[in-house]
């Protein structure tokens, strides 16, 4: 599968972006889908994650509550709506594929590694 992302942007503080992940080679069912983020001078990590196999969604906690993963089998998309945004959301926001379901609990695949397939990012900066 190639993952293509796009609606990135400038945006302030307290504002709202959707950003789409579109899909190609593969349809979104077969695989969990996942939305990272990297800000300068920091670790890529995990935003949210979703997988329609099981129905499964992740978010990391300091996105709880603000942003919303979707995915979309038909148009073949995953969208991350973000909202209530702030500041140290600023980063280079990337999709990552991995066949099968996110799994739940303890096996939940969340974690950078776990990713195999990604696309080329997308900026996101949130002005103060």
């Amino acid at each position: 599968v190639q993952l293509v992302e796009s609606g990135g942007g400038l945006v302030q503080a307290g504002g709202s972006l959707t950003l789409s992940c579109a899909a190609s080679g593969a349809t979104v069912d077969d695989y969990a889908i996942g939305w990272f983020r990297q800000a300068p001078g920091k670790s890529r990590e995990g935003v949210a994650c979703i997988s329609n196999a099981d129905g499964s969604t992740y978010y990391a906690d300091s996105v709880k509550g603000r942003v919303t993963i979707s995915s979309d089998g038909y148009a073949n998309v995953v969208y991350l709506q973000m909202k209530m945004m702030k500041p140290e959301d600023t980063a280079v926001y990337y999709c990552a594929a991995v066949p099968g379901p996110i799994g739940t609990g303890h096996a939940m695949r969340k974690m950078t590694y776990e990713y195999d397939r990604w696309g080329q990012g997308t900026q996101v900066t949130v002005s103060s």
